[in-house]
């Protein structure tokens, strides 16, 4: 018998009743996202084989109490057992917590901090850290205040031109009330600052303060990405850098002509509300606090896009057609909503993929990483041949594009391998001189070797 369900985000089966310390990771994992059950009794393809009567009674005595010690905020889960058919199953269920973050105590805060990447658990990184004590005290990153910048940082004719464009009656001049109420400035002791989303909107000089902040785009010979054909770094305000690398992927893709009565009818080949939906999705849902650029490649069969940061909330690849929507840039998206860039929030993922389906296309594919999300648009051209004759090194080196540390989780996910092989796979790497490994144990992360 199965269980209706597959391992995701927010749910992990477990053939037999892990080790304590799994289970807390796990169980803190679920806390710091969206909450979750483990099922132990179940195998990982979703068999459902059960676990003895006096192995649930026993562990179900002292797994509240073990969780409440080890965990920081206290977790209280609820454990309880479930009959299917003729099997018993265990069942250790958490909501989403409030008090993010959690972690183990033995560990510590900044190396005992875990959260769900999809069928995995890992170490949270410092970013992810800091996003989720953004998340318990109800801000994001976008509402901070620039403590170096000044009020003259914002371009006041963009704001005002914003202004204008959403309101019928026409605003001459921008009021403090008015850059405090779009969290486009904010007031501290006695002092105005800008916003990390004034600037990244509306800033003179975005990059003066956020460097990383803007997206490298290139487009490559063949699909391997050797030799780089042409290139351009899109900066400036999140609005120009829309733009530009729009235009840059629209200007570097086919088209075709058709005739209909007295009109010729082009069509790009691929969908082009696709590929503003993707990249609108890249600039609004970036995590901003990674130094890091969104990057976009652009090759003979496909079009890949790299925007760092994990998905925020409760999404995860195998729901995005779900229309679910968890805004971690709240300024960012408001602004962006009110310009008219974004029409229905949750509608992004459905878009992409309905209207590939529309044009009878390869569908894309999401990958989150553990520090980033790889979205891949198949052009015409892409079957599975390409993809499967590029060598696995090919593809490790790849997830370099856009982070400069990668873990065995991220070559697993990647690549659809086992840890065993991953493992191999990077040890190879190693030796060979082209990666350095950094840490020990599950603290392991992959370097490029420097030149």
């Amino acid at each position: 018998m199965k269980y209706p369900g597959n391992e995701s985000s927010t749910l992990e089966f477990k053939q037999a009743i892990p080790e304590n310390a799994q289970i807390v990771k796990t169980i803190i994992g679920f806390c710091n996202r969206s909450g979750g059950k483990l099922l132990v009794g179940v195998k990982q393809d979703g068999t459902v084989i059960g676990v003895p009567e006096e192995e649930i009674q026993r562990v179900m005595e002292y797994m509240n109490k073990s969780i409440f010690e080890a965990s920081s905020p206290p977790i209280i889960p609820a454990v309880y057992s479930q009959r299917i058919g003729d099997k018993t199953i265990l069942i250790i269920e958490v909501s989403s917590g409030m008090n993010k973050p959690y972690f183990r105590k033995s560990e510590g805060l900044d190396q005992g901090t875990y959260i769900r990447l999809g069928r995995s658990t890992v170490r949270a990184t410092a970013d992810m850290v800091e996003e989720l004590k953004w998340q318990s005290r109800g801000r994001s990153f976008d509402m901070m205040p620039v403590y170096h910048g000044k009020e003259e940082d914002l371009d006041q004719k963009q704001v005002l031109a914003f202004l204008n464009h959403k309101n019928s009656s026409r605003i001459r001049s921008i009021t403090p009330e008015i850059l405090t109420s779009y969290d486009l400035e904010v007031e501290e002791h006695a002092s105005t600052y800008p916003t990390v989303g004034g600037i990244l909107l509306f800033g003179n000089n975005p990059q003066k303060y956020f460097s990383e902040a803007m997206i490298l785009c290139s487009h490559f010979d063949g699909v391997s990405g050797r030799k780089a054909i042409s290139s351009v770094d899109c900066t400036g305000t999140l609005f120009q850098q829309f733009e530009m690398a729009y235009n840059f992927v629209i200007g570097r893709l086919g088209r075709s002509f058709t005739i209909r009565g007295p009109k010729r009818e082009e069509q790009l080949e691929i969908p082009e509300t696709a590929l503003r939906e993707i990249l609108l999705n890249a600039i609004v849902h970036r995590n901003y606090h990674i130094q890091a650029p969104t990057k976009i490649a652009i090759y003979d069969n496909r079009i890949e896009i790299f925007s760092p940061g994990v998905f925020p909330g409760p999404l995860d690849p195998h729901n995005l057609k779900l229309g679910l929507t968890y805004i971690r840039n709240r300024v960012i998206c408001k602004i962006f909503r009110e310009a008219g860039y974004i029409e229905k929030l949750g509608s992004g993922f459905i878009t992409l993929f309905e209207s590939y389906e529309a044009r009878e296309l390869h569908p894309p594919e999401v990958i989150e990483g553990e520090n980033f999300i790889k979205c891949i648009l198949p052009r015409p051209s892409f079957s599975s041949k390409p993809r499967q004759t590029e060598s696995e090194t090919d593809k490790i080196l790849a997830l370099f594009e856009v982070t400069d540390e990668i873990a065995i989780s991220d070559v697993m996910r990647a690549l659809n391998l086992s840890r065993p092989t991953a493992g191999r796979r990077l040890a190879e790497l190693t030796e060979q001189g082209i990666l350095e490994q950094v840490g020990k144990s599950k603290a392991t992360r992959y370097r490029m070797q420097k030149k």
